[in-house]
């Protein structure tokens, strides 16, 4: 029973996160929720490519990347 209440906090915790990072990067954010709330973290590598490309895509892929 402790790890079924463990295992759905990490996934609305999971959800809460990508919401908001989502959110920030201009992303669909109830969608990355939802997904976020079915696969948990291991969302993570697929949201952080899908952010990247998204910047890549507005940036221009054939420009450099100048560190600040």
């Amino acid at each position: 029973m402790g790890l079924l209440i463990l295992a759905v906090g990490v996934l609305m915790l999971s959800a809460v996160a990508f919401y908001v990072a989502a959110f920030e990067a201009g992303m669909n954010a109830k969608r990355w929720a939802v997904a976020g709330l079915i696969l948990g973290p291991a969302l993570f590598p697929l949201f952080n490519m899908k952010r990247y490309l998204l910047w890549r895509q507005i940036v221009g892929f054939r420009n450099p990347i100048l560190p600040a």
